[in-house]
């Protein structure tokens, strides 16, 4: 068997500049200096909370629980109204399909609010399982697909995993998938290149790795 496992914020749909004013109203809130694109992706990652701390958000004066849920209550419905998928998404799963490749999405969100979020675009349908947290703190995935792996996946199965993050590498290394890393999302390409040999800018040229390995 052959398994795509898929990041969805950064690789999937185009967020980015929706987490970086999001972001920015959060430091605003805590009269903090705001942050640049560039700065945002040289300091985002996982969990969210150590991201935060980076951007200089102060949670004496508001708790991180609180700015978690402002968050999501802003992000959920403007991500539905104001955000795209990446233009080669859906390319990218049928492909994926006709090669014969499972493709399981991962995402650090909650999964509830990841299956709207996928039926809002219509490809719930695209992903063979979809795999999200029980909550809204975004700390890790790395338990979801190590579950998953150990209850469906062999050892001679080729597994790959696709993101746009560090955190993506390090899920990729603890369920031994090839990790390959897209440098259009919430990192830098400079970050992506210390943890992945393979960064590639969209889906598919990720894919054409994904054929080569």
């Amino acid at each position: 068997m052959k398994y795509i496992f898929l990041d969805f914020n950064g690789t999937v749909l185009d967020d980015v500049d929706l987490c970086l004013e999001l972001l920015n109203n959060i430091l605003i809130k805590t009269n903090k200096p705001i942050v640049s694109l560039e700065r945002y992706k040289e300091i985002f990652g996982f969990p969210i909370k150590d991201y935060y701390e980076k951007a200089g958000v102060d949670f004496s004066i508001h708790s991180f629980d609180e700015l978690a849920d402002y968050f999501i209550k802003e992000y959920q419905p403007r991500s539905m109204k104001e955000c795209n998928l990446y233009p080669d998404v859906i390319e990218f799963l049928d492909k994926a399909h006709g090669l014969g490749y499972k493709v399981i999405l991962c995402s650090a969100s909650k999964k509830v609010l990841l299956e709207e979020q996928l039926d809002s675009f219509g490809i719930r349908t695209k992903f063979d399982e979809i795999l999200g947290l029980d909550n809204h703190h975004a700390q890790s995935k790395v338990k979801l697909a190590l579950e998953y792996v150990n209850k469906y996946i062999n050892k001679d199965d080729k597994v790959f995993f696709v993101g746009d993050t560090d955190h993506d590498a390090l899920t990729a290394m603890n369920i031994n998938a090839l990790p390959i890393l897209v440098s259009r999302g919430h990192q830098s390409t400079e970050i992506l290149s210390k943890h992945s040999s393979f960064v590639r800018e969209n889906l598919i040229d990720a894919l054409d790795v994904i054929n080569n390995n």
